[in-house]
Formats: structure tokens, C-alpha cells, sequence
């Protein structure tokens, strides 16, 4: 299948779990371990994607040390760009058992008994959390339209696009249903909170297809675009994965045993699919060597 009907399919599928993932919060009422569980999970497929998937295909479009070099530096610039939007847009912060209800609103309403007298609970604020989830769907995007760019059309190698698909696939629910639950903590219409989840789902589509025809369009110098959008994306999904995990290993100790076993878990399942083939993991090796 050509890589551009690959990438169709692809976000229609993205468009679909992104919408669904959005409408949740109208429909039931998510419990806060079930969230974090599906949270530890798909931040164990983050990583592995970046590590197993993205920065050795990188390495490998450009070769030789420096190679390595500027892959190191595009992954440092996506985690800290990544980071720097986390600390002025607060759009990633996984803990909202007030908004999304569940087994540790409790816990919630401590926090806000502990308060000074006279103080009041901060505002939920979602357009923030909109602006900055939907710039990361967007770098989701670039990572998706590069992976099947990188891809080597016509062999079993096209895992690298697959293990991109399915670790925006499980998360874009995660982060839709972020939006739309704290819009309608914050007031906003049903209509309000129905068009933002559309636009929202077709932003990580928008980014593939736009990253994928400027790459085309280019000359010889395409192969470093597409390094570079590897690594860029490999830092920023380490800086996403890590920030819905730190917060969950310090504050919720009560579930750490089945946390860590989902991470776990996702990390492997993106391990698998990196070596799903000898010929991928034999022809990184003798790459690596030989240079």
C-alpha cells in the first residue's frame, strides 16, 4: 500500500479515537485509576517509540557521527521546547480528579479543605490546556508524517509507522478528553466543548499530511528534514511521557505496583514491534557499524 493511502487511513483513524476520547466526558464518568492506568500505558509505548523507533531511524538518515551529534541536538531542542510549553501553558497536568470525577475526588477535596482560610480554589482554565495540547498534536503530526517518510516502502519495516500511529493513537483520546472535561468544569456550551473536540481531532491529521507534502516537494536535503522531525519528535514524546508519569509516582503510591506494570507493559509492547522483523534489527546494527 502506498504510504499516502497508508497515512489516509491512518488519520481518519485518529480523527475517530480523538472525537471519541472527547465525547467521554458527556457520557461517563471516568474513574481517576483507570485514567492514570491508561496513562502509565501509553507513556511506556511514548518512550519506547522514541527510543526503539524514532531516534535510531534518525540516526540512520544521517549517518556517521555527526549523525548521531545532531540527533542528540533535534531531541534535546523537542524536550526542552516541549518542556518550556508545559511550564507556560500548564496544557499537560494528568491529575484531574475534580473534573473528571471518580475513585479520588477524595482526595481533591482534602487539598482543598487544607487550604488558608479565605483562599479560594484556583480557576479551571482550558484555553491554555487547548493552545498548547493542540500545538502537541500537532508535533504528533510531524512525528507521524516522518515515520512513514522514513519508512523503507515495500518491506515489513513500515512497524516504524505503525508504532508512531498506535502510541498518538491511544494518547489523543487522553488528551481530547482533557480538553473537553475541563471545559465543561468550566462552563463552556456542549457546542463549545463539540467543536473544539473536531477541530482538536483533525489538527494531528493536518500536521502529517502538511509535513508529509512539503517533505515530498523537496530536494536531496529532505533526508535531514525528516532526521530532524524524527528527533525532534523522539525528545518531545519523552518530555510528554515523563510528565504524565512523574506526577503519578509521587503523589499516588497506592497504585505504583499496577502503574508500573502498564508502563512496563507499553514499553515492551513497543520494543516488540521495533524487532518484529531480523531484517529491521540486523540491518540497524550493520548500519551503526559500518559507519
Amino acid at each position: 500500500m502506498e504510504p499516502l493511502a497508508i497515512l489516509g487511513l491512518y488519520a481518519v483513524a485518529l480523527v475517530i479515537s480523538s472525537m471519541a476520547g472527547g465525547s467521554l466526558p458527556q457520557r461517563i464518568t471516568m474513574t481517576h485509576t483507570r485514567t492514570q492506568l491508561a496513562m502509565s500505558l501509553v507513556s511506556g509505548l511514548m518512550l519506547g517509540i522514541a527510543f526503539f523507533h524514532l531516534l535510531p531511524h534518525a540516526v540512520l538518515t544521517l549517518g556517521g557521527e555527526r549523525g548521531i551529534n545532531d540527533t542528540m541536538i533535534w531531541t534535546v531542542v523537542g524536550l526542552v521546547t516541549m518542556l518550556l510549553l508545559l511550564r507556560l501553558l500548564h496544557f499537560h497536568q494528568p491529575d484531574y480528579p475534580a473534573v473528571l470525577g471518580g475513585d479520588c475526588e477524595h482526595e481533591h477535596e482534602e487539598s482543598i479543605a487544607a487550604m488558608p482560610a479565605g483562599q479560594e480554589p484556583p480557576p479551571i482554565r482550558w484555553k491554555g490546556v487547548l493552545v498548547g495540547l493542540t500545538f502537541h498534536t500537532f508535533v504528533d503530526g510531524v512525528a507521524l508524517g516522518a515515520a512513514l517518510l522514513a519508512t523503507p516502502h515495500g518491506h515489513s519495516e513500515e512497524l516504524i509507522g505503525f508504532g508512531v500511529f498506535l502510541a498518538i493513537l491511544f494518547h489523543k483520546p487522553l488528551d481530547a478528553m482533557s480538553i473537553t472535561a475541563l471545559m465543561k468544569a468550566g462552563g463552556a456550551s456542549a457546542r463549545a466543548q463539540g467543536t473544539a473536540n473536531l477541530l482538536f481531532a483533525l489538527v494531528c491529521p493536518l500536521g502529517a499530511l502538511l509535513f508529509y507534502g512539503y517533505a515530498m516537494g523537496m530536494d536531496s536535503s529532505a533526508g535531514e528534514l525528516i532526521a530532524a522531525a524524527l528527533a525532534f519528535s523522539a525528545g518531545a514524546f519523552v518530555c510528554i511521557a515523563l510528565s504524565d508519569l512523574v506526577p503519578e509516582v509521587q503523589f499516588h503510591s497506592h497504585d505504583r505496583v499496577k502503574l508500573t506494570v502498564v508502563f512496563i507493559l507499553g514499553i515492551a509492547v513497543s520494543y516488540l514491534m521495533a524487532n518484529a522483523t531480523p531484517e529491521h534489527s540486523h540491518g540497524l546494527v550493520m548500519s551503526l557499524s559500518q559507519r
